[in-house]
């Protein structure tokens, strides 16, 4: 069997965590690869696997030899399981495998927003606190999460590990529905966003949820309300948020994920002279990426393969191929 990892460094970092894959077959792996590489690099292959290299029906028609794809991620809109499913393609993925990253993260920024740690400590350093006239200073109203009200939108792995974590903290968590989830028990969109102080997104990106957030869904937010996403870019209609931020509709918005990755230097988020750039929070999409969880990652990735290999199925995902909308390729 011929194994191409297409687009390794992301999990790997540059590190050499592939060898388990040599028992399996004769394994290529890339750090990255790009749109024109795609096809002679995939060439023969009976395995890819890959993290966010785009898998369309126009190269998987074109790969005659390709029997399984392991996404080396839990989202699937880098493949085109529909196409997958009509070849007969196997496809996995590895869920579950950040949810501790994750949430972890949702609470980095939770914190950043609500304490500001990092600003606090530039100040000190800059002499401030030896100058102050007083025991101590606030760079801004400092609040606390104990008794505020968080809505999670998708209470998969990460939604239900940010949960516990809320609930830690002495806040209330809302369980708010995800347009197209036949989850039962959830309390409609627009009454958990009126009732939230923070909002955290966690749910996969599908037809019904491509920029779930708008304008609607921001007006329903509270004045007073921070926006968190960690999921996925294209939850958000980034016009939107500009234009809610703009206004103060909302108060705040911590994002792990664009749309566009890597996004443009002229990505509007990004501007430091924004109004809103000290409400802006934005960081390039390392909420999964701990050194436990990029470990899990790889191990689970190979397992998946192996699995495969001895005729069981692991982690299987092409017979959802309804749910997954393909993401653009990241720029080569």
């Amino acid at each position: 069997m011929k194994v191409v990892v297409l687009d390794s460094f992301t999990a790997d970092q540059g590190e050499d965590v592939w060898g388990a894959l040599s028992p399996l077959g004769t394994v290529a792996v890339y750090p990255r690869t790009a749109r024109a590489e795609l096809l002679s690099r995939a060439d023969g292959a009976e395995a890819l696997l890959t993290n966010k290299v785009l898998l369309d029906r126009e190269v998987i028609e074109r790969l005659g030899a390709l029997r399984y794809v392991g996404i080396v991620a839990t989202g699937t809109n880098a493949v085109d399981l529909e196409a997958c499913r009509a070849r007969g393609i196997a496809v996995t993925n590895v869920p579950g495998y950040s949810a501790h990253s994750v949430a972890q993260l949702v609470f980095a920024l939770l914190l950043h927003l609500t304490n500001d740690v990092a600003a606090h400590d530039a100040r000190v350093k800059a002499g401030d606190w030896a100058a102050a006239p007083d025991f101590m200073f606030c760079l801004r109203p400092l609040t606390e999460l104990a008794e505020k009200t968080i809505a999670v939108v998708g209470l998969g792995a990460i939604g239900r590990t940010v949960a516990g974590i809320a609930e830690a903290f002495g806040m209330h968590v809302v369980a708010a529905a995800v347009p197209g989830s036949p989850s039962i028990g959830r309390v409609p969109l627009d009454l958990a966003l009126g009732r939230s102080d923070f909002v955290t997104l966690h749910c996969p990106l599908t037809p019904a949820t491509r920029h779930l957030v708008g304008d609607d869904f921001l007006r329903s937010m509270k004045p007073s309300a921070v926006l968190v996403n960690t999921s996925r870019g294209a939850l958000i209609d980034e016009a939107a948020l500009v234009r809610a931020l703009s206004a103060r509709t909302i108060r705040a918005a911590a994002l792990d994920v664009v749309e566009r990755e890597p996004p443009g230097a002229d990505d509007p988020l990004l501007d430091p002279a924004a109004p809103f750039a000290d409400r802006l929070v934005v960081t390039p999409h390392i909420g999964w990426a701990t050194v436990e969880a990029r470990a899990r990652l790889v191990s689970i990735s190979i397992e998946n393969l192996a699995a495969y290999r001895r005729g069981e199925r692991m982690n299987r995902v092409e017979d959802a191929g309804g749910a997954q909308t393909l993401s653009l390729p990241p720029r080569a």
